[in-house]
């Protein structure tokens, strides 16, 4: 599915080529041919907006930001963002009706539309980004957008989102350069800042209290130094060693219909928005965070679609990874992937609502205080510099371990505008790696917070069963809660 690589730029764009990272060159070769690393959204707009306002907004906010007008060029070493002498506003930004099947809902229509274009290769002779505008949507419009994970993660597309909004702020200006673009010329600020004195750390505390080669090796290294360090590094280095084992030994997940192998054909749903100050209740109740309860709902969804199925969930649990930002926000504007990953257990078997928060609360603690988010990122880092068999071979290793992505994105509080409509709803999509066949997204916006699924037609052909029981595994936690002593 994968398109072949544009021709070589001529020398005068040479010359102005920005290396890419070598995480965002991970993502780029990450493509495969049953999922493609894209973040798909939607929007639903009321009321309608035309094709030419949205061409105007386009042209006016997002082409502010640089890497929407380049396009990758792939060499031996790793790929460069190369400006598009070509670049045509007509190729990005595309205006269509809605195309509706008898019978079929507007929602079923737009749905099956996203998860096409979830399945369909962005051009790589243009910048790796679409809009898709859809009229005659309940009486407004819908906007789907597709961009590659390559020019940048989630956090970072949820900034530039908000930038192309009635009233949103433009990025600050960035000088041109050759370097890569990773953060105001600092490519290996993850290496410098965290990964070396992580693996500092970690040869000192393996050379403590290990075997005699890594202490050789400290020793040799470091030979002014005192082979006994602090117990803070010490109680850090074991915390990394401790990482990166749980890594490297994780189990593979608990065989259900959700895991197996993918064959490309995508689908898609999303559900009504739940109230935020209702889930923040159940969190107060219960001494539990906002995130321990949409995640129980997700838990208990999932077991219970499971269970409708003929399957029998009870004592399994799945793996989902979940991507930890690791950029602060205010730097969301420079684009790129500053993101690690940590396998979340889900317990998919505990039937009791309120057991199953307890449950996914402890598992949350465990991941507190852990390094596998930078270690997630170290190892896309290598990926990077790679070929693609030897990238594929080290990606599917996390791949094995997990059924799904999730993630989990707060959105504005209050409703935006855009192009003087409201944007009355929102959701999105990570793309799946590997051989992962199932994305689950929770998104906070306008008040409400709402979940959105896509699977691969070979495991799961109708997300919208999972998603209809969102709600109702909410409501029976809310009933339970409301139910327990005051006390």
């Amino acid at each position: 599915m994968r398109t072949a690589p544009p021709a070589a730029p001529p020398a005068a764009a040479r010359a102005s080529a920005q290396r890419m990272s070598r995480v965002d060159t991970a993502w780029l070769r990450m493509d495969n041919d049953v999922n493609l690393m894209m973040i798909v959204g939607v929007w639903l707009l009321q009321p309608a907006i035309t094709h030419a306002a949205l061409c105007e907004r386009v042209d006016d906010k997002l082409l502010k930001y640089q890497r929407f007008r380049q396009k990758v060029v792939e060499d031996a070493m790793g790929a460069s963002w190369v400006d598009d002498a070509a670049f045509d506003l007509r190729h990005h930004v595309l205006h269509e009706p809605l195309q509706r099947a008898r019978g079929q809902s507007a929602r079923q229509a737009l749905q099956e539309r996203v998860a096409e274009l979830s399945s369909t290769p962005l051009d790589r002779g243009h910048p790796l980004w679409q809009f898709h505008l859809i009229d005659d949507y309940e009486g407004g419009s819908a906007l789907i957008a597709r961009v590659h994970h390559c020019i940048a993660d989630g956090i970072a597309l949820i900034s530039v989102m908000l930038s192309i909004t009635d009233g949103g702020q433009d990025p600050p200006p960035r000088p041109s350069r050759g370097k890569a673009a990773d953060d105001d010329g600092d490519a290996d600020w993850l290496s410098d800042a965290v990964v070396k004195p992580l693996t500092d750390l970690t040869v000192k505390a393996i050379g403590m209290y290990g075997g005699g080669i890594a202490k050789s090796m400290e020793m040799l290294a470091n030979p002014q130094q005192p082979l006994l360090g602090s117990i803070d590094m010490a109680r850090t280095g074991y915390q990394v060693l401790g990482d990166v084992a749980a890594l490297a030994l994780m189990p593979d997940d608990s065989p259900t219909s959700l895991k197996g192998t993918p064959v490309g054909r995508k689908h898609v749903a999303w559900g009504e928005p739940i109230p935020l100050d209702q889930v923040k209740a159940i969190g107060r109740a219960l001494n539990c965070s906002v995130n321990d309860v949409l995640l129980a709902c997700v838990a208990g969804a999932i077991g219970g679609y499971l269970r409708a199925r003929g399957e029998e969930p009870d004592g399994q649990e799945i793996r989902a990874m979940v991507p930890v930002n690791l950029r602060p926000l205010e730097k969301a504007h420079q684009l790129g992937n500053r993101f690690g990953l940590v396998p979340l257990v889900l317990p998919i078997g505990i039937a009791n609502p309120v057991e199953r928060v307890y449950a996914v609360r402890a598992r949350m603690t465990d991941l507190k205080g852990s390094y596998q988010p930078l270690l997630a990122f170290a190892v896309l880092s290598v990926a990077g510099l790679l070929i693609k068999p030897a990238q594929d071979a080290l990606l599917n290793l996390f791949a094995k371990k997990a059924t799904a992505v999730m993630t989990n994105v707060p959105g504005p509080a209050a409703p935006l505008k855009f192009c003087g409509s409201t944007l009355r709803q929102t959701m999105f999509w990570v793309p799946q790696s590997g051989h992962i066949g199932v994305g689950v997204s929770i998104l906070s916006y306008g008040g409400g917070v709402q979940f959105g699924l896509v699977t691969d037609d070979a495991l799961c052909n109708d997300p919208q069963a999972i998603v209809e029981r969102f709600e109702p595994e909410f409501e029976k936690l809310l009933m339970v809660t409301l139910m327990l002593p005051w006390e």
